[in-house]
């Protein structure tokens, strides 16, 4: 039997909840152990559920602001600057006033929610009003038309098909995690400690400038056309666009709130204006100058109060230990496996977004029922880009393409196929 479906609004499945700060001038309502969660939280955040933020609160802050305690499984959905993210509260939390959340009732399902709104954002946004910035009032949330199934069980299959697909992608970044974090072990090992010297520097290594070590490039305004090549600012991806400035590169942010962040990037893209690019002069592979760029603590060297900035004098003056090209060429061949495995597992993460992102539409529609007796994804193997945390992302340009019966990739979109498209 084709299950039934209901057009209401978002007040009937669930209830709208704003949020507050507390009055950052008393110094006792913030250092809490209660999670507060800004948009600024969620740029650049993967993953669905979120523990907490950059700042707790007390119990004291929040008596003494409009924020609200929310339950876990409760969704967040950030209501201007910018309006959009959508993310699912781990445990108890509270937001700022950029957000309007919504904590679903009894008959609604937590995780379909969750994809409803990611469905419906642009509609919601399309909503907003304001003149200094966009907005989506409460009153205005409330009455925001959806389409839903009647039957909880059925928004829950929904769900679970679009979440084995997420719960994949979540895996692959927790491992891809796990091998940065021994690709960088092994930097330390050599770079700082030098184990493999007995814990001596090599006599033929000395002190000296970065400069001696890494060339460096500002970026260049967006270009407007479109294409699959990554255009990068300081926070990371902005668009895509068909042309590039750089490729195989680290990128550093500039200027503004995201200063002296970084990214490894391995194909081409392109850098924008509001960032720097760095290329190592001892080897072709970025993976040593990456790690010895996280390790210089950037952020802290920027000049400036109302608008931070790094400048390629800044970078190229800074002290830094030079090593051999020989050593450096040695580390990167050692870890290359290790970014070959991330790699591929990007690669896999890139297919499945791509499938999740086709089907969504269609299944919170209604379009496209799940099937009777649906259990699990089928199978993924390659293909696209993927970004990696944390405190940088890495990228690579579609190559290859999908293996098996189940999934083909073919010039940057993916294919679910019982024979190749």
């Amino acid at each position: 039997m084709k299950p039934e479906w209901k057009q209401c609004v978002l007040s009937d499945i669930g209830e709208i909840v704003g949020g507050g700060t507390p009055s950052t001038k008393n110094e006792n309502y913030y250092g809490g152990d209660i999670a507060w969660i800004t948009p600024k939280d969620l740029s650049g955040f993967q993953g669905r559920y979120i523990e907490r933020g950059e700042r707790n609160i007390t119990a004291q802050g929040l008596r003494n602001s409009s924020a609200r305690l929310m339950p876990a499984n409760s969704v967040l959905f950030t209501s201007r600057a910018p309006i959009g993210y959508v993310t699912i509260a781990k445990n108890e939390v509270c937001t700022n006033q950029g957000f309007k959340s919504i904590v679903p009732n009894s008959e609604t399902d937590y995780l379909f929610l969750y994809y409803m709104l990611k469905h419906n954002s642009a509609k919601i946004e399309a909503l907003s009003s304001g003149t200094t910035f966009k907005e989506v009032s409460g009153s205005v949330m409330k009455q925001v038309e959806v389409y839903v199934p009647t039957s909880k069980a059925e928004q829950q299959r929904i769900a679970n098909i679009l979440g084995a697909l997420d719960d994949k992608i979540e895996n692959n970044i927790r491992i891809n995690r796990c091998l940065e974090q021994m690709a960088h072990a092994v930097y330390k090992s050599w770079f700082v400690d030098f184990e493999p010297w007995d814990g001596v520097m090599p006599g033929d290594w000395r002190e000296g400038i970065l400069s001696e070590l890494t060339e460096f490039k500002n970026g260049k305004s967006r270009p407007s056309t479109i294409g699959a090549i990554p255009v990068y600012g300081g926070n990371g991806i902005l668009s895509y666009s068909d042309k590039s400035n750089a490729s195989n590169t680290v990128i550093i942010g500039r200027v503004g709130a995201y200063c002296g962040n970084i990214f490894l990037e391995t194909g081409d893209c392109w850098v924008s204006d509001n960032a720097i690019y760095a290329k190592s002069k001892l080897c072709p592979d970025e993976y040593h100058n990456y790690f010895l760029l996280h390790s210089l603590g950037l952020g802290g060297k920027r000049i400036g109060t109302s608008q931070p900035l790094l400048t390629q004098g800044i970078l190229s003056a800074i002290e830094v230990m030079v090593p051999s090209s020989d050593a450096v060429n040695r580390y990167n061949d050692i870890v290359s496996s290790l970014f070959n495995r991330i790699r591929s597992n990007i690669k896999e993460s890139a297919c499945l977004a791509a499938i999740r992102d086709a089907l969504l539409p269609r299944l919170i529609s209604g379009k496209l029922p799940p099937p009777v007796g649906y259990a699990d994804c089928p199978p993924l193997r390659e293909g696209g880009w993927q970004s990696l945390p944390p405190g940088g992302r890495w990228r690579v340009a579609p190559e290859g393409g999908c293996s098996g019966s189940d999934t083909y990739h073919k010039e940057g979109t993916c294919h679910t196929n019982t024979t190749k498209p």
